[in-house]
């Protein structure tokens, strides 16, 4: 029987019911509308790099999205391109591919495990790009009218590492329902639109700056973009390698706090602090965990079974036989750690499927 640790880059999980691997749209929708037909719990996953699930048995289905292509329709206009990628498709395949063939836009999103499902999902973004920058429409079957939508990118309602698709999980969406573990929306291709040429778009993020040479808002190559993305991402653990225990994570476990004026005001005055919009202030959930005591490898005792990355404080790791109740005691340290120290509530990335922080 396959377990959700076998298909999930923390490693952790109980056993699935029912696991579906769909090669085709039909087969997908088919096996979606059939588990909201049952009202049997349904899991749409791709690479399993954002589920921390419960060791439990997961009375469910889960459909692992099994397609895998890159349609490009070279539309001429202004020298740029649009390109539709199936959902199943690994996200970083797509990425290693722009940078081959001159497109424009998602290089600083290089080494992201993954779907190409899930990047509109909580809009995955790093090193100053997100991939709602590219994005022109993301098709999706609508598990509530059970039906194929064409969502643009104006009705996707883009975010800091959110969106529509997310919020129908948290019970945030128009319709008021909550859909869980998988949104309602379930994604079927995602078009990107991008420019053509050999320098990457202007650098955002200082770290990548300086490791490339350049002044923020300068450009790169493409393909010297992609390398360092990819040497500051394994520097930190971010790049999946089996023997590597610090990349047994689901990435940055906890998203950057966006703050109003009256609490970021309350955050001491060598907090980072960047503009959120709307007066609201974003800082960095990395500097509030090691200023409210956590180092990196920190661990409850000598021999746990989970700790924080030796490399990022952002990422809570398995160190090779950890279970979901030992990642979530952790979480649950380092939230109320920054609770108590800062007053800052921390918000976890990943989906959570049976367990609670």
């Amino acid at each position: 029987m396959t377990r959700l640790s076998e298909l999930t880059t923390l490693r952790v999980g109980g056993p699935v019911r029912e696991m579906i691997e769909p090669r085709g749209e039909r087969d997908l929708i088919d096996a979606v509308r059939d588990a909201d037909d049952r009202e049997v719990p349904l899991l749409v996953l791709g690479g399993g790099s954002n589920v921390l699930a419960s060791d439990a048995p997961f009375d469910g289905v889960v459909v692992r999205d099994a397609r895998r292509s890159v349609a490009v329709q070279d539309d001429g206009a202004c020298g740029g391109v649009s390109v539709t990628v199936a959902a199943g498709t690994p996200w970083d395949h797509v990425v290693a591919r722009a940078v081959d063939e001159g497109w424009i836009g998602i290089e600083a999103l290089s080494g992201i495990p993954g779907s190409t499902g899930a990047t509109p999902v909580q809009n995955v973004g790093a090193y100053g790009a997100e991939i709602s920058d590219v994005v022109a429409l993301v098709r999706v079957w609508d598990r509530l009218e059970s039906r194929v939508r064409s969502l643009p990118w104006a009705q996707c309602g883009f975010a800091y590492r959110d969106s529509l698709l997310k919020r129908s999980m948290r019970g945030e969406a128009p319709d008021g329902g909550r859909w869980h573990p998988s949104p309602r929306y379930v994604v079927l291709d995602v078009t990107l639109q991008m420019k053509q040429g050999t320098l990457s778009a202007p650098v955002r993020y200082a770290q990548l700056a300086a490791a490339l040479d350049v002044e923020e808002g300068e450009r790169a190559p493409l393909v010297d973009v992609r390398a360092a993305v990819l040497e500051v991402r394994a520097r930190k653990g971010m790049v999946l390698e089996a023997g590597d225990h610090d990349t047994w994570s689901a990435g940055s476990f906890f998203t950057n706090p966006i703050l109003g004026a009256d609490a970021a005001a309350g955050l001491p005055e060598d907090a980072p602090r960047f503009a959120a919009g709307d007066g609201r202030v974003k800082t960095s959930a990395a500097w509030l965990i090691e200023h409210a005591g956590f180092a990196r490898g920190h661990a409850a005792a000598a021999d746990a079974r989970a700790t924080l990355s030796t490399k990022h404080t952002l990422a809570i790791t398995n160190r090779g036989e950890a279970a979901a109740a030992d990642l979530v005691a952790l979480a649950r340290e380092v939230r109320d750690g920054v609770r108590a120290r800062f007053g800052v509530e921390l918000v976890p990335e990943p989906v959570l499927l049976g367990v609670e922080l």
